[in-house]
């Protein structure tokens, strides 16, 4: 992917864009009120809301989970783009060639299939799995694939749960040390209690635009690929089963919006894999 790409794709995948627009509207509404950037940006409840949050998502799961973040920032932020329509036309061609010239010649078409999923549960069917053994190896990866997909969108969850507490904890100390100055000048104290409530504003910020809306667009994402890989998995089963073409796009069909189902299906019916 060429860096204009890259910027397109980051774009149209809207995280980045609520990420920056939350920024400057709420960061930047507490600057026009007269905030100060130091106290904004001060280390101390930066330090203790975001390392408190680390720390505890860390005691929370493990170690090498937390090591994930930053990779699953850049997915939520680059999330990878398959074509729903594109997937049902290769599945579509992929049937045609089987038709014509049995499920065996799909495989030297596999380094086409630009989806792994599917790769691997078209080079199933060619090894000769039976329908209900296709079915369990589908079944089996969409297991796992969930079940780390939801430990890592809980992962962003049960942080957004502990940044909040994170800040209460950072309010406290501030207010701890407004106390022991009390009887200095009131400057000294005015700066302490702001540096106390600094803390609970990053650690609600922090959570409410950061943590669980990652966590809310690796659900999304996962939902539209578990519909991807059930559309796909269906696909595989009809092409095993030697149903004709037309049926099989007919039926995937069925998993897009009415339009691009219709636009779909008035398109004629797609020739086999290049080269056949």
């Amino acid at each position: 992917m060429n860096r204009i790409s890259a910027w397109t794709h980051l774009l149209r995948s809207g995280t980045f864009i609520g990420l920056i627009f939350g920024f400057v509207t709420v960061l930047g509404s507490f600057l026009l009120e007269g905030g100060s950037f130091d106290a904004l940006f001060a280390l101390a409840p930066i330090a203790v809301v975001v390392g408190g949050t680390i720390s505890t998502a860390i005691i929370g799961t493990s170690l090498d989970q937390v090591a994930k973040i930053p990779r699953l920032v850049g997915i939520a932020l680059l999330p990878a783009s398959y074509d729903p329509a594109e997937i049902i036309n290769q599945i579509v061609r992929i049937a045609v060639l089987a038709r014509r010239e049995g499920i065996i010649a799909i495989e030297r078409h596999l380094p086409e299939v630009k989806h792994p999923f599917m790769r691997k549960i078209f080079q199933v069917a060619i090894d000769g799995a039976d329908p209900e053994a296709l079915r369990s190896v589908a079944e089996t990866e969409m297991d796992i694939i969930s079940e780390r997909h939801r430990a890592n969108i809980q992962l962003f969850t049960k942080m957004g749960g502990y940044s909040p507490t994170m800040g209460i904890i950072g309010t406290v100390m501030g207010l701890i040390n407004t106390l022991g100055s009390a009887g200095q000048e009131p400057e000294v104290l005015i700066r302490h209690i702001a540096s106390a409530f600094i803390a609970t504003m990053w650690g609600i910020f922090l959570a409410n635009l950061v943590l669980l809306p990652i966590g809310d667009k690796l659900q999304t994402l996962h939902d539209d690929e578990e519909m991807l890989l059930r559309l796909i998995s269906d696909g595989v089963a009809g092409v095993q089963l030697g149903e004709t073409p037309s049926v099989i796009r007919a039926r995937l069909a069925s998993a897009l919006p009415r339009e691009k189902q219709e636009q779909l299906l008035a398109q004629p019916l797609p020739r086999a894999l290049a080269g056949t």
